[in-house]
């Protein structure tokens, strides 16, 4: 299939237009004559990606890649965060939460939700369904209190400050995201709000296999890279 007509089939599927505004987002590379025969999808393109890659390949990423790829590549990022049906909504779907609302109303980002389990049975859910050995809670809540308003957001909601007075301003009691910062660890604290910090990436999983699961559907022959984070912890005792 010929670039040009498989970006059609992608934007029809998720709009580039819902996108937020100045995102990275749509068909990096100039010539959309090639033809593609095979389609990787992945959270993040890193430069031996690119360089080991095959002739008539596309990449479809989550986040932009920080580097010009050689490679034929496709970025689908906030309009999936936005869309009905991707990544916030995979991952309320994950674990198991039905959802009432949009959180932040002004860009589509978010959703509140509400769960029929405690919150130590919450905080086991999250754990087996997303291979979480451990996780991080500001201001814990007490442990049979019921999740009647949870707002999540994919990726990096706990960084941003204001999402936590977002969280406050609707009354929710508990915020479930990624990328904690100190400042809003001791704002929740300060707001009586319970944060739990899932981690950037393993907020996002449940959505790229969401998106996987829909490019594949186009036709082409579609593999899913689930890749690590790019880190490691060493401990010290063994170093």
């Amino acid at each position: 299939m010929k670039a040009i007509e498989l970006i059609k089939l992608i934007e029809d599927l998720v709009p580039k237009e819902i996108g937020l505004k100045n995102d990275k987002i749509g068909y990096l590379s100039q010539n959309t004559d090639v033809n593609i025969e095979k389609i990787k999808v992945l959270m993040d393109l890193y430069p031996e990606d690119d360089l080991n890659s095959k002739e008539n390949e596309l990449f479809i990423t989550h986040h932009p890649p920080l580097f010009a790829p050689k490679t034929p590549t496709y970025v689908i990022h906030s309009n999936w965060d936005v869309i009905t049906g991707g990544a916030n909504d995979a991952l309320a779907e994950t674990l198991d939460l039905n959802i009432l609302d949009i959180f932040d109303k002004d860009n589509g980002i978010g959703r509140i939700c509400e769960s029929k389990l405690n919150f130590k049975e919450f905080l086991s859910l999250v754990s087996e369904k997303l291979s979480l050995n451990q996780i991080s809670v500001v201001n814990p809540l007490d442990n049979e209190y019921i999740l009647d308003k949870i707002a999540i957001v994919s990726g990096f909601g706990l960084s941003n400050v204001e999402y936590v007075k977002l969280a406050k301003g609707n009354d929710i009691k508990l915020f479930l995201s990624g990328d904690l910062i100190h400042k809003s660890a001791i704002l929740a604290n300060d707001l009586d709000i319970c944060l739990v910090d899932i981690s950037h990436h393993k907020s996002e999983i449940p959505g790229l296999i969401k998106l996987y699961e829909i490019i594949f559907n186009i036709g082409l022959d579609t593999e899913l890279i689930i890749q690590d984070v790019p880190w490691k912890l060493i401990n010290f005792k063994h170093f």
